[in-house]
């Protein structure tokens, strides 16, 4: 998840084990309140206290730019970072290590990263908290705030919807 959506001008300053470090202190600090009152289920709840974690260091590096109204749309409860196209587009392609593909990994990535930047806001987010995050469909659901069945649709149609994108650029699932 910190992988997923730590901004990608942050990832020279910040590695996502700092953030889980200080995800765990707080985790300690309230776990005796969330043991008297679990409203969430126990992964969920540590998810979410890394996920304020995230935001509190986006807020510090970044300045107001994090703190525009503009840019803080939460797609569920809790304002957490998004899942970038640039990240997304990056998880997706993975590593190719060979030096003769580096050129058209980057063209590749470009044409990912446009793709996921033409689906919808909710779509990508599924994406990510499915594919990425390996989230359950019933914590996807809990996590968006909407039931079991209409994430399961949602993350369906955005694979549709991601292949469709995809299978319109040059070089790409073909066959």
């Amino acid at each position: 998840m910190v992988q997923v959506r730590l901004d990608r001008r942050l990832q020279g300053r910040i590695d996502p084990s700092d953030v889980l470090q200080e995800s765990y202190v707080e985790m300690a600090r309230s776990l005796a309140a969330y043991l008297k009152d679990p409203a969430l289920p126990f992964f969920l709840w540590l998810r979410m206290i890394t996920g304020r974690k995230l935001q509190a260091l986006h807020r510090h590096h970044l300045g107001t730019e994090s703190r525009d109204a503009g840019r803080e749309v939460s797609l569920y409860r809790g304002a957490l970072p998004q899942a970038s196209s640039v990240s997304l587009a990056a998880h997706l392609l993975g590593r190719l290590t060979s030096p003769s593909h580096a050129a058209a990994r980057a063209e590749l990535k470009l044409h990912i990263q446009d793709a996921l930047n033409n689906m919808d806001r909710l779509d990508r987010e599924v994406l990510a908290l499915r594919h990425f995050e390996q989230l359950s469909n019933a914590e996807t659901a809990q996590v968006l705030g909407i039931s079991e069945q209409a994430a399961s649709n949602r993350f369906v149609r955005a694979l549709k919807r991601l292949k469709n994108i995809l299978s319109n650029l040059p070089g790409i699932l073909e066959g």
